[in-house]
């Protein structure tokens, strides 16, 4: 993981992405390492908090007093004194988001957060937030694979000025291996449960894939390198954030830096990736996302 950090590094990547979910905590506490001896100043990093398992089971947290705990533990895992940019991994729908967000900003006010981001949050809850404190980046599920977003959220963050962090860039896998990654899962991988890789779904969406490989063979790269340069044509705004475990995963990431789509070719991907290209929900349903995440009124509010 230390050598995957550092290759990345010397290839010039500057943003990394982590949680103190992952793991969880060792992916925290490997970054940190990884980040020791000069190579800190050379990166924005990024962490989460507000996603937890307790006794196996997912809960959300957003309350004042659990935000300071989880960017102290941040900080000190990372091994840093300032974390550039704090997301809101899921909201809190028991927290108005005013109170969640009056936390982060006296996180800033004392230096201990620079920027400040939500992640799977609504449009409504991102305008909520946003007139708290300025958001800088909002993360969401942003592929060929997955484009509800377009609808709504990726207008606000435009109408404000927010930038946009496009995660599961490759469709959880999907996009660079097709079906067949399906048959390579651990008993243990999440993915097991979302209904796009179930196979009353699969057969459908495998249709998705081939198409995206069909047109990366003529255009001389691979189908996640079309993928990934589909979402860098979106904007400047936008920043995938594709994750890999492998060094080769890796450089041909950065590669579709160097795949350049015409207008005609991304009318084609429009075609190639319509509304109904993609059976199948992002989650099962008892993850919570961007459609159940609106919060209480800040009047609603009575402080412990």
């Amino acid at each position: 993981m230390i050598a995957l950090i550092h290759h990345a590094l010397n290839s010039g990547i500057t943003f990394l992405d982590t949680s103190d979910v992952y793991g969880p905590h060792t992916n925290e506490i490997l970054l940190g390492k990884a980040l020791k001896g000069g190579f800190r100043d050379t990166v924005e990093l990024a962490t989460k908090f507000g996603n937890i398992f307790v006794d196996g089971k997912r809960e959300v947290r957003g309350d004042p007093a659990y935000v300071r705990a989880a960017c102290e533990a941040s900080l000190k895992r990372l091994g840093v004194d300032c974390i550039d940019l704090y997301y809101q991994h899921r909201i809190d729908t028991r927290v108005p988001i005013e109170v969640t967000m009056g936390e982060l900003k006296k996180l800033v006010e004392e230096g201990k957060v620079k920027y400040i981001g939500v992640s799977e949050a609504s449009a409504s809850t991102i305008r909520r937030a946003h007139a708290v404190h300025p958001i800088t980046a909002v993360q969401l599920e942003w592929s060929l694979w997955s484009r509800d977003v377009e609808e709504e959220i990726v207008p606000t963050c435009r109408e404000l000025g927010i930038g946009i962090v496009a995660y599961s860039p490759l469709g959880r896998g999907f996009l660079s291996s097709g079906p067949s990654l399906v048959e390579n899962l651990l008993d243990q991988d999440s993915r097991r449960l979302h209904p796009r890789f179930q196979p009353e779904n699969l057969e459908h969406n495998k249709h998705l894939y081939e198409r995206v490989k069909e047109m990366a063979t003529r255009k001389g790269c691979t189908p996640s390198q079309l993928a990934l340069a589909w979402v860098h044509h979106q904007g400047k705004d936008v920043c995938p954030i594709p994750g890999t475990s492998k060094i080769e995963n890796l450089n041909q990431n950065i590669g579709a830096l160097s795949v350049k789509l015409t207008p005609e070719e991304m009318a084609e991907i429009e075609v190639i990736a319509s509304k109904d290209a993609v059976r199948g929900d992002r989650y099962p349903s008892t993850v919570p996302t961007y459609k159940n995440s609106e919060t209480p009124p800040l009047s609603s509010w009575k402080p412990e």
